[in-house]
C-alpha cells in the first residue's frame, strides 16, 4: 500500500504563485506516473498535470505555461509549481500516483484558494 501526503495549499492572491508537494510512503516500487488533479467547488475532479518516471510531462490546457510538475524518483515526491494563478484555479488539489499492480493511489487533498 502507498500513502500520498500533500502539502503547500493555501490562500493566494490572483496573479500569485504557490507550490504544492506530495510525498509517497510505503510500497513505492508499485508507483508509475505521478501527478495532480483538482476539484473545484461543485465540479468533478479533473486532471491537471502528470509526470512519468522518465520525466515526460502532460498538462491540461489551462495549466500549460503556468504550472510546472516535477518529481524526485529517489524520494518519491512530486511537486506542482503554480504561477499566474486565477480564480479558476481554486479547488482541492489531489496528488495521484499510478499503481502498476492495482487501483491508483490518491492523497487526501490540499485546498488552494485564489482571491481576486
Amino acid at each position: 500500500q502507498v500513502q500520498l501526503v500533500e502539502s503547500g495549499g493555501g490562500l493566494v492572491q490572483a496573479g500569485g504563485s504557490l507550490n504544492l508537494s506530495c510525498a509517497a510512503r510505503g510500497s513505492t516500487v508499485s508507483i508509475g506516473s505521478m501527478g495532480w488533479y483538482r476539484q473545484a467547488p461543485g465540479k468533478q475532479r479533473e486532471f491537471v498535470a502528470s509526470i512519468t518516471a522518465a520525466g515526460d510531462t502532460t498538462y491540461t490546457n489551462s495549466a500549460k505555461g503556468r504550472f510546472t510538475v516535477s518529481r524526485d524518483n529517489f524520494k518519491f515526491t512530486v511537486n506542482l509549481q503554480m504561477s499566474k494563478l486565477n480564480a479558476d484555479d481554486t479547488g482541492d488539489y489531489y496528488c495521484h500516483a499510478g499503481n502498476r499492480w492495482g487501483p491508483d493511489f490518491w492523497g487526501q487533498g490540499t485546498r488552494v484558494t485564489v482571491s481576486s
